[in-house]
């Protein structure tokens, strides 16, 4: 028998913690749950772990922050968050300083509609609403 994994979470490496921190809070309604001060391969690092429920252990988004390196390029990943308001969602990214990219697409073929966005440091989102 094969051991199994289960993702757990996902590391988007930032500049400004605290900045990005207020972002996903206030666009994403996601909370700081935990903290980490820590090293990487030798390297010092800080993160703070958000789950949309402020109650978890653990996050399911963890903001990290190489405390010795300059910024890092945007465009590793792209973070996907679902919504049942997405004109509401992103309003709330354009009022915590993100960027709304191209029209929301409806893909009647999938039942959704879908939204790209980013954060004020460029890393890129996928927001996708459910059609019923």
């Amino acid at each position: 028998m094969t051991a199994s994994a289960t993702v757990a979470f996902t590391k988007l490496i930032v500049h400004d913690l605290e900045g990005m921190a207020e972002f996903y809070r206030a666009a994403y309604g996601l909370h700081p749950v935990s903290r980490v001060r820590d090293r990487i391969a030798g390297e010092r690092i800080d993160e703070i772990m958000l789950s949309p429920d402020p109650e978890a252990a653990f996050g399911t988004i963890v903001l990290l922050k190489f405390v010795d390196r300059p910024a890092s390029p945007r465009g590793e990943l792209i973070l996907g968050f679902t919504t049942d308001d997405l004109p509401g969602l992103l309003d709330r990214v354009r009022s915590a300083g993100g960027r709304v990219h191209d029209d929301v697409r409806e893909i009647p073929e999938h039942h959704v509609r879908v939204a790209f966005a980013t954060d004020p440091e460029g890393h890129l989102a996928e927001i996708v609403q459910v059609l019923a």
